[in-house]
């Protein structure tokens, strides 16, 4: 079945509550080579981020992925509890510098001001609303991840339009290097006969065999046939994978370097100025195919 194309890049948001506890969840995406996922959660909820790492794979293939769980717990005043490892580091901290200097001892206030040795810490939920939650931010996590699919998808869409012009393109040089008058066996000809005479106006003693091999030397050079024929398997393989849509980035991208290299090879095998220039006008639009591609999942 034909899928359509998804960029890499999107932004979704969900929320939702149950009674007494509201929440949010963001999740951001941008391009990346596999699927890079960063999470950011209210503490007490880490026990959250297996599963909704599980359902983010599920969804996506590619991406560098940004969550934000957020929760949001009403009238929950929840309890102070006192970091007992972090207070002793502070009042080593505190006993070594007053060893060393004269200053004044600080107050507990502002003992218990530093971060780290004051914890807040909600009142435990029952099995049955801590359940009741789980379940509404799974819920609301695929809602966003529902979201985020048909933003990408939207720039997908316009992606795929930008690509297949541009493979039109690419074929369209492709045909224009093949009907190039310099590809006939006249001008090749002719073009041997210079190089040919130039070599023997520039050494003496040339032998009949060693004539022969420069001959054939040139003529491979100035033949063209298989980068064409190779442009066009490529160009028919473009349109295949953008047909079908789908994860099919990596594969592009992968294609896109095949692109170039023929591209490169039909220039510097090139025998006449315009051919040149095709193969120059092919490798600047095999570069903005490439650059396209890279926002493909």
């Amino acid at each position: 079945m034909t899928q359509s194309l998804q960029s890499m890049t999107g932004y979704s948001r969900a929320a939702g509550s149950i009674p007494g506890i509201s929440f949010a969840i963001e999740i951001k995406s941008v391009n990346a080579r596999g699927l890079d996922i960063r999470m950011r959660m209210t503490p007490g909820y880490d026990a959250l981020e297996a599963e909704v790492r599980r359902r983010i794979g599920k969804a996506l293939t590619r991406g560098s992925i940004s969550v934000n769980l957020t929760v949001d717990r009403e009238g929950e005043g929840g309890r102070v509890v006192v970091n007992k490892q972090a207070l002793e580091a502070v009042m080593s901290a505190i006993a070594e510098i007053a060893a060393l200097t004269n200053s004044p001892r600080p107050t507990p206030d502002g003992i218990l001001g530093l971060k780290g040795v004051l914890e807040q810490h909600d009142a435990p939920l029952g099995p049955e609303t801590e359940e009741k939650l789980q379940a509404a931010i799974y819920d609301a996590v695929d809602r966003c991840l529902g979201e985020l699919r048909t933003a990408r998808g939207a720039e997908g869409a316009h992606i795929e339009d930008i690509l297949s012009r541009q493979v039109d393109e690419i074929a369209r040089l492709r045909d224009l290097a093949a009907a190039h008058p310099g590809r006939g066996r006249d001008a090749i000809l002719s073009r041997l006969r210079e190089q040919i005479a130039d070599l023997m106006a520039s050494s003496t003693g040339f032998s009949e065999e060693r004539l022969t091999q420069e001959a054939l030397l040139l003529a491979t050079k100035a033949d063209i046939r298989e980068e064409l024929d190779r442009l066009t398997a490529h160009v028919a393989s473009a349109r295949k994978l953008l047909a079908e849509g789908g994860p099919v980035g990596r594969k592009l991208d992968f294609l896109s370097q095949e692109f170039n290299r023929e591209a490169n090879t039909l220039c510097s095998k090139s025998n006449a100025v315009e051919l040149t220039a095709i193969g120059l006008d092919l490798k600047a639009v095999i570069d903005q195919f490439r650059e396209q591609v890279q926002n493909l999942e």
